[in-house]
């Protein structure tokens, strides 16, 4: 069984503007790409996204299938694969099952590529990111860039909570066990 790190996408990858849909809102912070490439050899990378903008009508799903098109392709120039990029694209009111912190693509990436969700990570910027991982038995990891200074104060779990994802890998990489 393979481990797997489970990534939002804004707030983590790229900075969180809002609902966009357009690829010139997508600004990779500094150290996407070089903190990516430090785990990429040992982990599974994966992408999971609400983005409930879709639902509320304020983003259109192609408008986010091209941003999250965009985001695959250039992490792929920097030799970065992404196995899924899972996407939410309900309101909390849709009650769906997909949702974060619902565990479903979690589980879903178990069935499809055999990940080992007890030695995989979680990494997001929102409460529910961690509660995603917990969900499922995975590790939570929490960041401060995107909402993560925002919504500290609702975070149930403080144990592991980092500046970015750079602090966040470095932490995974510290304490993987072989």
């Amino acid at each position: 069984m393979k481990r797997a790190v489970f990534l939002d996408r804004d707030g983590v990858l790229i900075e969180d503007s809002g609902y966009i849909e357009n690829i010139e809102d997508v600004e990779f912070y500094p150290f996407t790409f070089e903190a990516l490439r430090q785990i990429k050899e040992d982990f599974e990378l994966f992408i999971v996204t609400n983005q409930s903008g879709i639902g509320k009508n304020l983003i259109t799903k192609q408008g986010v299938k091209r941003v999250n098109e965009y985001i695959l392709e250039e992490l792929r120039k920097q030799d970065i694969i992404i196995k899924k990029l899972y996407c939410c694209p309900h309101t909390n009111e849709d009650m769906c099952i997909c949702k974060k912190p619902k565990p479903y693509f979690i589980y879903e990436a178990e069935k499809e590529f055999g990940i080992d969700i007890k030695n995989s990570f979680v990494i997001g910027d929102h409460p529910s990111d961690v509660e995603f991982a917990l969900n499922a038995g995975a590790t939570g990891i929490y960041v401060l860039t995107g909402h993560g200074r925002k919504h500290l104060n609702g975070l149930k779990h403080k144990e592991l909570i980092f500046d970015s994802l750079k602090e966040a890998v470095q932490w995974i990489i510290s304490h993987r066990k072989v």
